[in-house]
């Protein structure tokens, strides 16, 4: 007689159950594989358009210029993509006013640093506190009044994008001191400091979620507010939490983009919503499927910039980036749907 010691945990838990074969191994086997091929499935596309585009385009893509502007230019969505994750891991899923708080903080520190004579520092500040204040008013409204995430922060970025136009009389202001951009254009091996300042962020951000009791119980608000409350967790404080946290996030990366360019258009700040929601739901296919995550969220903001880019080389016309985005996001959210369909 075989002992249970001899079987698998499932056998041993289970009498009925039969002893594992070999016919059994290879199923497991093959269910590995599949795991692992739908974590990486995304990088792998990935790595196929970088051999794509540097057969069709050697000489213009496969060029080190090229990959500094992937990696260079994106600071902006990766600010905007965490700040978005910090409502989403609290099961608040759509902020479409996160775009216009980074319009409006970059458009105030600007302004308070060119036409008020502000030092630019306590500009810097004050840009990153009017996120947070909006932030906070959006958790209000949410949290404390119970009124709908989409009516809110649609009538909260459009009221910012107003505000910043009204600030600079529907114009881009400049001036900045070309000095303060070394915070984000400081080239460190090859690229701005900006890059390492938004693998920072997501690195931080990752750690707060995943190995801390706050990151822990944002995961369970999200699960199910009501067992969160009856466990003991602040459910409302939590969520509050996360809308204020997006808005300095925000902040922060309104700073940085001001500085980096020595200004801002306040009227291509929603030019980075539809990329950010993009980015932020392929990354539900990447690493950890049918779940949101900082270092798949990381991975897809590249993975986009490397697809338009290449197509832009190529000679596509201008208005593939909003085919790219748009087809991209309803891809992404319709795997995010299918994967976390299937792992309830």
């Amino acid at each position: 007689m075989l002992r249970a010691s001899a079987l698998s945990p499932e056998v041993a838990d289970d009498p009925g159950a039969a002893p594992e074969g070999p016919t059994q191994r290879p199923g497991r086997l093959v269910q590995a594989l599949s795991g692992y091929g739908a974590r990486g499935a995304v990088v792998i596309v990935w790595l196929a358009l970088i051999v794509l585009y540097g057969i069709r385009e050697p000489d213009v893509f496969l060029t080190t210029g090229t990959f500094q502007t992937i990696f260079g230019s994106q600071q902006a969505l990766v600010f905007l993509t965490v700040a978005l994750l910090c409502t989403i891991c609290v099961g608040e899923f759509v902020d479409l006013s996160v775009a216009s708080v980074f319009g409006l903080t970059a458009v105030a520190m600007t302004v308070l640093t060119v036409q008020h004579g502000w030092n630019v520092w306590a500009a810097s500040v004050a840009a990153v506190l009017i996120g947070a204040v909006v932030g906070a008013v959006n958790g209000i409204l949410v949290v404390r009044f119970g009124v709908n995430v989409i009516v809110v922060t649609l009538g909260m970025g459009t009221f910012l994008l107003g505000l910043a136009l009204w600030m600079t009389d529907l114009l881009p202001v400049s001036g900045i001191d070309p000095g303060f951009g070394k915070i984000a254009l400081q080239p460190v091996a090859g690229l701005p400091l900006s890059f390492y300042e938004g693998v920072m962020l997501i690195l931080a951000f990752a750690y707060v979620l995943h190995l801390t009791p706050l990151g822990r119980n944002m995961r369970f608000v999200a699960a199910n507010r009501e067992v969160s409350r009856l466990a003991g967790i602040r459910v409302e404080r939590v969520r509050f939490g996360a809308f204020v946290a997006a808005g300095t996030v925000c902040g922060l990366g309104g700073v940085l983009a001001a500085a980096s360019t020595g200004g801002f258009d306040p009227s291509v700040s929603q030019s980075y919503l539809l990329p950010t929601f993009a980015a932020t739901f392929l990354g539900t296919a990447i690493l950890m499927p049918g779940r949101f995550n900082p270092f798949g969220t990381w991975i897809a903001i590249y993975f986009l910039a490397t697809g338009i880019l290449g197509l832009q080389l190529m000679g596509v016309a201008g208005w593939v980036s909003s085919v790219f985005y748009g087809g991209v996001l309803i891809v992404a959210v319709t795997i995010s749907t299918v994967l976390h369909s299937r792992s309830s």
